[in-house]
């Protein structure tokens, strides 16, 4: 069984509503309508839900008339298996959204076996931070927020990646932030910051729902990287989500093979992540449920050249 993801818990969807879009409650799912500029049309995107059935199909297909999209676009929450869609209308999606691949970190082991799971070099990238005097701390404040965003800036330019605007992180905090305790949706944020020498080098925002710690935000300064902050992060939220009493770690996002070669664009974080010993996973994929087949062709060409222009840009 397939548990909630937070991007189809209520406060998710009170997020996005507070973005502008429209969201709808689909029998329990979280549905966002986003318009197509310059038409009256809109397109769904349904993300990290359950496995698709016809019933939830049929419920999607009259909410997308009504909403007069194009398409509605699902990405199950599902690991890949002997699942195969054979549905009227649904096609394999023409540009994902979510990667297919991700890591799973099992955190019923104990400390010596998360340690001895790692790769060396992991285990001594944590040991050499412990070492120089880096420091993990949980503050969910918001001076500890705008440490959070301006790292979140930093790494955005240095990169040169698509990544939400600050006004988005801004509204994701403002609407998350009081959630503490309060058990919403057994759903709360934790800001983590690791400082060394005073200085804030790394910034991430975690979710934890239900049994499962989930990384989707993370940040960094150009500045003391060989003090290996990230590294001691990494161990601190584990050690945190073990605290918690919490049976998994959702890393968020793989590169699309176990071992990646240095120019796949996953490369970096990907072998970040891998050394510290999670499960690489696959899921399903990403679908389309097709409202309209005409206007689906013609965006499916226009999309493909608006990617080329970002790529070349």
């Amino acid at each position: 069984m397939t548990s909630q993801h937070p991007l189809q818990t209520r406060l998710w969807g009170e997020f996005r509503a507070n973005t502008g879009l429209r969201v709808i409650n689909a029998g329990g799912l979280i549905l966002t309508i986003h318009p197509v500029l310059h038409t009256s049309y809109t397109i769904g995107y349904l993300p990290k839900g359950p496995n698709i059935n016809k019933k939830m199909l049929d419920k999607l297909w009259e909410i997308g008339k009504k909403e007069n999209c194009i398409f509605i676009q699902l990405e199950p929450n599902v690991e890949k298996g002997k699942t195969k869609y054979n549905f009227k209308n649904l096609k394999t999606s023409a540009h994902p959204l979510f990667t297919r691949y991700n890591f799973i970190l099992d955190l019923t082991q104990s400390e010596d076996e998360l340690l001895k799971n790692m790769q060396p070099k992991t285990r001594y990238n944590i040991r050499l931070a412990q070492k120089k005097g880096v420091k993990v701390t949980e503050d969910n404040s918001d001076d500890g927020f705008n440490e959070y965003l301006k790292l979140t800036e930093e790494t955005t330019r240095r990169q040169r990646f698509y990544a939400h605007t600050p006004s988005y992180h801004r509204l994701m905090w403002e609407t998350f932030k009081n959630t503490q305790n309060k058990g919403a949706d057994n759903f709360s944020p934790h800001l983590f910051l690791a400082t060394y020498q005073g200085k804030v080098l790394t910034a991430w925002l975690l979710f934890v729902l239900d049994d499962t710690l989930y990384y989707p935000y993370g940040a960094s300064t150009s500045e003391n990287r060989e003090v290996m902050a990230s590294n001691l992060m990494m161990w601190e939220v584990i050690r945190f989500g073990k605290k918690m009493g919490l049976k998994k770690f959702d890393m968020w996002g793989a590169a699309n093979v176990a071992d990646p070669k240095p120019d796949d664009i996953y490369f970096g974080f990907h072998r970040f992540k891998q050394g510290y010993g999670p499960r690489h996973v696959e899921y399903v994929g990403s679908y389309d449920l097709v409202i309209n087949e005409k206007l689906y062709a013609v965006f499916k060409i226009a999309d493909r050249i608006r990617w080329f222009l970002l790529r070349v840009k």
